[in-house]
């Protein structure tokens, strides 16, 4: 069982911590700091709030910055205005379901209160999970345990630290697609599909991840040529391709479909509350009451495409403008970090990379002792994910959420730097015990170095290499500056 494996339970530990600690500072940021007027939305409270509301506001509150508004809206109001169709259901779905647990709590807590508090409990038990489901993905692709062990480590202190804790889909997310990653190295395919799927329901870039299923069902392909009939393992490929497709686009278009129910098809408009509809007419949102919108007379009715165009102005190089800069230089480490992973990789398996991962090596000597850790040939299929995430969010998006974006989507983001720790930190290549044991030899007199070695390297800092230094940095500076500055309604990735 997975709690007596140590390393396990480090991860664990430690993501507890973290994420306490995590909901300590943005509580004290909250009341320390004034909140920043930001024109985000900003929904007004139809019930009265009482001191127990107050008093849940206060220590939670920072929690339902910027998009967890409308997160939290979904949740108790439902899909009531046109732009709240960018934000998938599966999270205000998990929401509710939190929410009615506390339904004994009613009469002492508003809808709202209940719901902040489903954001804090759901979002700390999907981040546990989610560590520990990239350390067991770790373990089965880099047949490293220490790296995986570092990797989960540093997904603790990702730098989309608060949106992993905040009333986003980020926790949810990852869960379910390192979840589902490792269900398909364990060759788990129908598992892997349905989490998948489920992950599509929770934010759109999910879709991409059909790459791993298509990518495992054309290894099996190649690898059956040569034993069984061409023609009928062609029509089986073929056919779970389409599968593949079909399974993680249906939660997209079921969507999509609704949307179309509610805004194009007459008849299909609920009942808004005044204060609500006050707020469309101030706001200029549009509800379902009234004309239909342009996209309901396109071929494809896709309200995402449209909203995404004309509410966030996304679109190909539409953020690349002189006042974005500063925008671009929040992502840039992160897009640093990727676009050295694949560069890294890239030269030390050419061929690997030219054949797609399909054929390892010309030479079979290779294949008898294969790369460990993230040099492993099991890790180009991971790589493509984030260089084509990456690659889209550069070019489509608002680049600063590149961080979140790849921070709760790709392993990449945590199994390189664990790969430079293991590679060039001479203090963890001096550890020649199992990575949760003490360094004894190097703890200064009277003193024993934690056994989480990331602490260790935290502790003995001014010793360190400058790489790790670096990493550290990074994912400490962006840990506590998204907690200052996104918890008071100031702007951040």
């Amino acid at each position: 069982m997975w709690p007596q494996d140590p390393s396990r339970k480090e991860v664990l530990r430690f993501a507890v911590s973290c994420r306490i600690l995590t909901l300590m500072l943005q509580a004290l940021f909250n009341a320390i700091i004034p909140d920043h007027h930001a024109e985000a939305f900003s929904p007004p409270r139809l019930a009265p709030s009482g001191f127990v509301d107050q008093l849940v506001d206060g220590l939670l509150g920072g929690l339902s910055r910027w998009d967890a508004e409308h997160f939290l809206f979904i949740a108790e109001h439902g899909y009531l205005y046109e732009h709240n169709f960018a934000f998938f259901p599966g999270f205000p779905l998990a929401l509710m379901v939190g929410t009615e647990l506390l339904r004994p709590l009613r009469g002492l807590l508003s809808l709202h209160s209940c719901l902040l508090i489903s954001v804090a409990s759901l979002n700390f038990l999907f981040f546990m999970l989610a560590a520990v489901a990239l350390h067991d993905l770790g373990c089965l692709v880099l047949h490293c345990p220490r790296q995986a062990f570092y990797a989960a480590l540093l997904f603790c202190l990702s730098p989309a630290n608060v949106f992993l804790a905040a009333g986003y889909s980020e926790a949810l997310f990852a869960l379910l697609t390192f979840s589902a990653m490792g269900q398909l190295e364990r060759g788990r395919v129908w598992t892997s599909g349905l989490l998948f799927a489920i992950a599509t329901g929770v934010r759109s870039n999910g879709l991409v991840s059909v790459g791993f299923l298509m990518h495992s069902q054309c290894q099996g392909f190649f690898s059956s040529l040569t034993m069984l009939n061409p023609l009928r393992q062609l029509f089986k490929l073929m056919a779970s391709l389409f599968l593949s497709v079909f399974t993680l686009g249906l939660p997209f278009a079921l969507f999509q479909y609704y949307a179309y129910t509610q805004f194009c098809l007459p008849g299909s408009a609920r009942p808004i509350p005044e204060p609500l509809v006050q707020l469309a007419v101030d706001k200029g949102y549009r509800i379902a009451e009234g004309n239909e919108p342009p996209w309901c007379f396109w071929d494809v009715p896709l309200i995402y495409s449209y909203i995404q165009d004309v509410y966030w102005n996304v679109g190909f190089l539409k953020y690349y403008e002189l006042r974005q800069v500063p925008n671009f230089l929040l992502a840039a480490p992160v897009a640093i970090l990727v676009v050295c992973a694949t560069w890294t990789y890239v030269t030390t398996h050419p061929w690997l990379c030219l054949t797609l991962g399909l054929q390892r090596s010309k030479n079979n000597k290779t294949l008898e002792k294969p790369d460990l850790g993230f040099l492993s040939p099991k890790v180009f299929v991971y790589l493509v994910h984030a260089a084509v995430l990456l690659l889209f969010g550069g070019l489509c998006m608002h680049v600063q959420v590149l961080t979140r974006f790849l921070g709760s989507s790709t392993p990449i983001v945590y199994w390189f730097p664990a790969h430079l720790l293991q590679d060039q930190e001479p203090l963890l290549r001096s550890l020649k015990t199992v990575p949760w044991k003490p360094l004894a030899e190097d703890s200064p007199p009277g003193q024993k170095v934690p056994r989480n070695p990331i602490m260790g390297l935290l502790y003995r800092w001014k010793t360190c290499s400058p790489v790790t230094r670096y990493i550290l940095g990074y994912f400490l500076t962006y840990w506590l500056l998204g907690l200052l500055l996104h918890c008071n309604f100031l702007p951040w990735t």
